[in-house]
């Protein structure tokens, strides 16, 4: 169970006891992510989140940072997407408040040194080209791209060259001002901690952020009147590709319907796309269908890399299994296994601390409000055949179909014409 609270700067705290085991996390999240970011500096919430590590008005430079919780093989890191920006440290019990100064200290003393910033610019566009060789990574950013196109929820997180190479100290500074403020953070101590001394840690480390409120980001606009396509044409082995639909937010009552239709799609090695496409077939190595949320959209996608050549088949066997889902009931058998597996997995995911301060945390910076795992279980049991198929019958149509794709790709049409439902 958890415990919401207020800590005395007006911080909202969440303490989640944890007591069979001997680590605990200490998070701060923050709801700001590339969504609420111009063209001009796009990845500046990335970029920001580097320069916490590079130096305190305490600690001086990147190596005094670090040395810190490695001194006690604490585990620390931060995090960026498009709705939120995370940093926590995790350590042995009997070290939190360790991890507690290491956290508040790089959130409110970091200096943002200009020569820093010049040098990391550098390990940005590294980080970008990176991305750029890893087609499974790149692939569903691309598909994302596709679907909101040059509003903010379309850009990768990490920006683009030219925005990465003009942001100035003056854009870091007052996107920290603007967007580091009381209520639009959360901050989480999961494991065996006593709640008192978690909140006496935290009121003691955290008590010079400002107030202030959150930022409107712009919002998304769904679009589309046919399926669309889109490539990036790399020299690869394999094509990779991305094929989905757009589907409903977080706060739609038709997410959990949708959770289980993107398992029985593609949600472990017995599903039906996985069955299909790698077992009988021998097409792709990975095949997996996934289901994205956001505060103001969402959509279902499955993602699989499959030989060049193979490409079309793999495509047309997606889109028939879409019909097939949509015009044939699902069985209460497969529904079942389904549910169990959503279940078992959660369970699963949330065997240690930074798990469960993540599980809790991101609900309240995103939505303020939270599931517990029994009420998440009680809605997936509710839901009925009928209700996937409604959802099914609703997303899996012509104006809903995107498609990108990574490979040695020279005539993209031949694959827009595949894309009928």
């Amino acid at each position: 169970m958890y415990k919401k609270t207020s800590l005395k700067s007006g911080l909202r705290f969440i303490h989640v006891p944890v007591k069979d085991i001997d680590t605990t996390t200490f998070l701060v999240l923050f709801c700001v992510g590339s969504k609420y970011e111009t063209d001009k500096i796009a990845g500046l919430s990335h970029f920001l989140e580097h320069m916490f590590f590079k130096g305190t008005t305490k600690r001086a430079d990147a190596m005094a940072i670090s040395e810190y919780l490695d001194e006690v093989g604490g585990e620390y890191n931060a995090f960026t997407s498009k709705e939120y920006t995370g940093y926590y440290a995790k350590v042995a019990s009997k070290h939190i408040e360790r991890g507690v100064d290491f956290v508040s200290d790089i959130l409110l003393h970091s200096k943002f040194d200009s020569a820093e910033i010049e040098k990391e610019r550098g390990v940005i566009i590294e980080e970008m080209n990176m991305y750029q060789d890893m087609p499974t990574r790149y692939v569903p950013e691309l598909f994302e791209k596709l679907l909101y196109g040059k509003a903010p929820a379309g850009e990768l997180v990490i920006g683009h060259r030219e925005s990465i190479l003009g942001v100035k100290r003056d854009d870091f500074v007052n996107y920290f001002k603007n967007h580091y403020l009381i209520k639009n953070a959360v901050v989480c101590m999961a494991g065996n901690m006593d709640e008192q001394k978690s909140i006496d840690l935290a009121d003691k480390y955290l008590d010079e952020f400002v107030d202030g409120g959150r930022k409107d980001k712009e919002k998304v606009v769904e679009k589309q009147d046919k399926a669309e396509i889109l490539v990036f044409n790399k020299k690869t082995d394999q094509t990779h590709l991305c094929l989905g639909v757009r589907a409903f937010d977080m706060f739609s009552p038709k997410r959990y319907p949708l959770l289980l239709l993107s398992v029985i799609l593609g949600g472990g090695m017995s599903s039906r796309l996985f069955s299909e496409i790698r077992e009988k077939r021998g097409l792709a190595y990975y095949v997996r269908a996934e289901q994205e949320e956001y505060t103001d959209s969402g959509y279902l996608a499955v993602q699989a890399g499959v030989r060049n050549e193979n490409a079309d088949e793999a495509i047309k066997v997606c889109i028939d299994e879409f019909k097939k889902i949509r015009d044939i009931k699902v069985s209460e058998k497969e529904l079942n296994k389904a549910k169990e597996f959503i279940k078992g997995k959660t369970l699963i995911g949330l065997e240690s601390s930074d798990e469960k301060a993540m599980f809790f945390s991101m609900q309240e910076v995103l939505k303020n409000k939270i599931e517990t795992i029994e009420e998440k279980f009680k809605k997936i049991d509710a839901v009925t055949a009928d209700d996937v198929q409604k959802n099914a019958q609703e997303i899996f149509v012509n104006e809903k179909l995107n498609l990108s794709m990574i490979g040695p790709i020279e005539d993209k049409e031949k694959y827009l014409k595949l894309l009928s439902l």
